[in-house]
């Protein structure tokens, strides 16, 4: 019985070992250079951690995707299974687009974004110019503290679209 068992199953254990330790390396990797950017670039450790959840998902589907394979589930059935959950999960998406849109901006201005938590900046919007202070940056949306200490929470996607002056660095401080 045990022998065949490890006739059976052995080549699936050992490809699923040598994949958990590769996606293990992958997502350590993933997250080291996430931190070293958040540093280079002085980005909160909030925000730091964010990244690494997003980090943590694409790595977890990776893992879903690859043991599947190497446990003999046929590729068409798990493209059917992937596609009927990615339809599901786009449709409901669609329905609620600006969210997608301003977790995908965050991602984008974790990276890109030129200021940080502390900067006094003035956002050129023709209907509503702002000038505040960055108090937070979210996953959706900054918190801008303005001089009449107003709160004002400006959508990370909008924030990508208008033209920003920096007016102080690190004000806060």
């Amino acid at each position: 019985m045990t022998s065949e068992f490890l006739e059976w199953y052995l080549k699936p254990i050992i490809w699923t070992a040598v994949t958990l330790i590769i996606l293990i390396i992958f997502r350590l990797i993933l997250k080291s250079s996430a931190r070293r950017i958040a540093k280079k670039t002085n980005k909160n450790e909030g925000r730091t951690r964010q990244m690494a959840k997003y980090i943590n998902v694409l790595v977890s589907f990776i893992a879903i995707f690859a043991l599947l394979l190497i446990w003999g589930v046929d590729y068409q059935n798990i493209a059917l299974i992937f596609s009927s959950v990615f339809a599901v999960i786009g449709i409901g998406l669609f329905a609620i687009w600006s969210i997608l849109s301003n977790i995908t901006s965050g991602i984008l201005m974790f990276f890109y974004f030129p200021f940080n938590i502390g900067d006094k900046i003035k956002i050129h919007d023709k209907e509503m110019p702002i000038e505040a202070v960055i108090e937070d940056i979210k996953a959706f949306q900054l918190h801008l503290r303005t001089s009449e200490n107003e709160l004002i929470t400006y959508p990370n996607n909008l924030i990508l679209q208008k033209p920003i002056s920096l007016i102080e660095k690190d004000v806060i401080n």
